[in-house]
């Protein structure tokens, strides 16, 4: 599949690191400081056409979320075929005042004081630099079905009826 790409400059195109991969790495076109609780649009500098029946998904990368506070709000968000405009990163820094060790409470005092790096270990509490350069999240390309709806009085009445979600398989101990 053909995906054309325009970069703002000096933003490289994002590459499959690993020829297994499903994702590109994508990374930050300008430097943001997120600060704790805030959310912001973190731009990536890269526009995208995407053929038609396909979706650009945005995903979190597993190291920022394992080793930081930050997340990617709406995962996975979508950029629709008919997109033009920057394709931004919605990320907010889930950072709180406190933090939990071997069931002990900790307030953090300093927390305003305490800023960190995208690379930073140990989910640290604080304020977050993203740096122009760092790879913020990744993008999927996977192919989606149009539906139709037709309106039924009953759906239950159509195949059959599972019994239930939300827990319906019951809990593991």
């Amino acid at each position: 599949m053909k995906v054309y790409i325009q970069t703002s400059e000096k933003q490289a195109i994002p590459a499959y690191a690993h020829d297994t991969d499903a994702g590109m790495d994508v990374c930050a076109a300008e430097d943001v400081t997120l600060a704790p609780g805030e959310t912001k649009l973190i731009p990536t500098g890269i526009r995208l056409a995407i053929p038609e029946g396909y979706e650009c998904q945005v995903r979190p990368r597993s190291g920022v979320s394992l080793k930081t506070p930050l997340r990617v709000c709406n995962a996975p968000g979508t950029v629709d075929a008919g997109y033009r405009d920057e394709v931004c990163v919605i990320m907010q820094n889930t950072s709180l005042p406190f933090k939990v060790t071997g069931g002990q409470v900790e307030v953090l005092e300093d927390i305003a004081e305490n800023h960190h790096g995208i690379s930073s270990k140990g989910n640290l509490h604080g304020w977050y630099d993203i740096r122009k350069g760092d790879r913020i999240a990744q993008i999927v390309f996977a192919k989606y079905e149009k539906v139709e709806f037709e309106s039924v009085h009953d759906v239950k009445a159509i195949g059959e009826d599972r019994g239930g979600g939300f827990g319906s398989t019951g809990y593991s101990s």
